[in-house]
């Protein structure tokens, strides 16, 4: 009955936080915490930076889109800082709709929804509070009753600006409810809520012949013409439309350029005056974020189109591309297999990863520097350390293609496919290999894929195929070299031994005769050529480690075979190549013996325990890896 108790508990808050009286109540609200006057846009914006922002490589990431939006950190900050900013500063920008562009399943949507649930959340805060004028159909903001010739005496008293008249309806209750004692009007605290339609409006357009005006900005209740004796009688009206309850929050325009130009026209003078016609009356004032999305080519179009000048200047585009970080990819295909009923299925580490790299290989741009082949592009735009490039490189490369990202294979796609492996194979898990085939049946299926790019995207899974492949085999190389964890930390000391001697230009002792001897060369170089330390660069690497053992022994702390991860990784490597036979019997012996046995197991223990594999995933591994140590 936890649930329920949840309910209650939610129910009692709602009642807790609800307020209503006087104007003149209210006017005290707003000279102690004048926040709950602010604007549409205003509010969005605190509701955004109120979430909390961090700074990583010089770029803000605000927490409020980090659970949903992934690596689209670039792309978001322009967002906010370009236009939420300047806009709750009441710069011009708040005058412009906003429209987010760019490719299917790219995240437009998504982020259209964070920002309704976000404020619908926030107007239950005290920093988002929302006062309106009790019983108005468009929750009206109650310093509307201000009125114009004291605006400026409010503001030197209050501090705050006051925009916008007051509506045909309530200037009408004013005046005969409260005979135009504006002090007694009720005001009231209101939720933002999408359902209930306050404060958050969704249009979506349909066809242009049934579709009624009304649907953005209301109509006449012929039912009550005969009560009130007028067609522009405010009581006669219904304010129901998107436009009406909508205000004092957002509006999303879905496919907005979709529309029948009629339904457009009403923007051009919200946008620009705050105002919108409806029925008889005169403009009615509106406070609202007017957020519409769209593709590429319909916007190309729609630009193209002369007749839509006055609209173009009144939108702001801000592309919204694909994500194009492997990292982040992979956090999107477990969001959306996490909401799915696919998430008991087991996915072998990696098949994600893969996936991703296919992705973003196919949203890459081929850079015009010719040392930088897609796969290093990749890589620097993961943050990966690629020897030779910094920051800087992977900021000239992004300024190299500023539309990079709105074309390639979507997110949906890829999860379309994990899902057709799951529901042809009828299997509890999936590794890497069933992905890649099933994302390369797919391709064969897919309608909208040109020949060229078809064959473009074969050839970018066998690229993911082969980082597989690598992947795999350090993978396994993990496993097995922990089963020889003493020799690898022998095999480490030998090593720093003689590092240690060659940067003191010192000789070494043999164990056995006591022999002075010079640094065993041979054996550096074959643990440094692991993990591509050149000739010219192994006294560098060589220091660097003498100095991260000096800096250790000052702290009072013990070098290890954990204190340095790329040396951890070479004497790994060297330690698999030198098992190589060994992992190459073990892993495809048909018939092993009871040392390979217990080897195996100890192996598939260890992928099981420590790496997040399951036994069948496990098995499948070390039977791929075999195969390719075999080739």
């Amino acid at each position: 009955m936890d649930i329920l108790n949840k309910v209650r508990d939610h129910r009692e808050e709602e009642q807790r936080l609800k307020w209503e009286g006087t104007f003149s109540e209210y006017l005290e609200i707003v000279k102690e915490r004048p926040e709950v006057a602010q604007t549409a846009h205003s509010r969005v914006y605190n509701m955004i930076k109120n979430s909390g922002l961090k700074e990583k490589d010089g770029r803000k990431m605000y927490k409020f889109f980090g659970e949903e939006i992934f690596g689209l950190e670039n792309a978001i900050e322009k967002l906010v800082e370009e236009y939420f900013h300047p806009a709750a500063k009441r710069l011009d920008v708040r005058k412009r709709i906003l429209l987010l562009m760019g490719p299917v399943s790219g995240g437009k949507s998504t982020i259209v929804t964070m920002l309704k649930r976000g404020l619908e959340q926030y107007s239950r805060t005290e920093e988002g509070a929302v006062y309106a004028i009790k019983g108005c159909p468009m929750h009206e903001d109650p310093l509307h009753l201000i009125p114009q010739h004291l605006r400026d005496d409010f503001y030197d008293e209050y501090g705050i600006r006051v925009e916008g008249s007051l509506s045909p309806l309530n200037a009408m209750r004013l005046e005969k409810e409260h005979d135009g004692r504006i002090e007694d009007v009720m005001v009231e605290r209101i939720f933002l809520s999408e359902d209930k339609r306050t404060g958050i409006g969704t249009f979506s357009p349909s066809d242009p012949k049934s579709q009624d005006i009304a649907d953005l900005t209301g109509s006449i209740d012929f039912s009550t013409i005969a009560r009130y004796g007028s067609e522009s009688d405010p009581r006669a009206y219904r304010f129901d439309g998107e436009l009406n309850k909508a205000n004092r929050g957002m509006m999303e325009f879905q496919e907005m350029l979709k529309c029948d130009e009629k339904f457009l026209w009403h923007l051009l003078s919200l946008t620009q005056e705050g105002n919108f016609k409806a029925g008889r009356f005169a403009l009615i004032s509106a406070d609202e974020l007017i957020v519409a999305h769209t593709n590429e080519a319909e916007y190309r179009s729609f630009i193209a189109n002369q007749k839509n000048e006055a609209l173009q200047s009144r939108i702001i585009v801000m592309p919204i591309p694909y994500n194009l970080k492997v990292t982040e990819e992979e956090r999107i295909y477990q969001k959306m297999i996490n909401e799915s009923d696919m998430s008991h299925v087991h996915i072998a580490p990696h098949a994600l990863r893969v996936a991703a790299i296919f992705s973003i290989l196919t949203r890459l741009e081929e850079s015009k520097k010719q040392s930088v082949d897609l796969v290093k592009k990749m890589r620097l735009y993961d943050g990966d350390s690629v020897e030779g490039y910094n920051q800087v490189d992977v900021d000239e490369l992004q300024k190299e293609y500023p539309d990079e990202g709105m074309r390639g294979i979507d997110p949906r796609y890829v999860i379309n496919r994990i899902s057709s492996t799951i529901i042809r194979k009828e299997v509890s898990s999936i590794n890497a290999l069933d992905v890649l085939r099933s994302l390369k049946e797919g391709l064969e299926q897919h309608p909208s894929i040109s020949e060229e790019d078809k064959e473009r995207y074969l050839n970018y899974i066998a690229v993911a195929r082969r980082e597989y492949d690598e992947i795999a085999k350090k993978e396994v190389q993990k496993a097995f070299v922990y089963s020889y964890e003493e020799s690898a930390k022998t095999l480490m000391d030998n090593y720093l031994d003689n590092v240690e001697a060659y940067c003191n230009q010192t000789k070494m002792h043999d164990p056995l005769t006591g022999e002075e001897m010079n640094p065993d060369e041979k054996l550096m170089r074959s643990i440094e050529e692991q993990i591509g330390i050149s000739e010219n660069a192994k006294k560098a690497f060589r220091e660097e480690i003498l100095i991260r053992i000096s800096a250790y022994a000052r702290k009072g702390k013990r070098f290890d075979y954990n204190s340095h991860e790329r040396l951890r990784e070479a004497i790994q490597k060297k330690l698999f190549a030198d098992l190589k036979d060994v992992v190459k019997i073990t892993t495809t012996s048909q018939t092993p013996d009871e040392s390979q046995l217990k080897k195996i197991n100890e192996v598939i223990a260890r992928l099981i325990d420590e790496y997040g594999y399951n036994s069948v995933s496990a098995n499948d591994l070390l039977r791929y890896v075999g195969s390719l140590l075999n080739r």
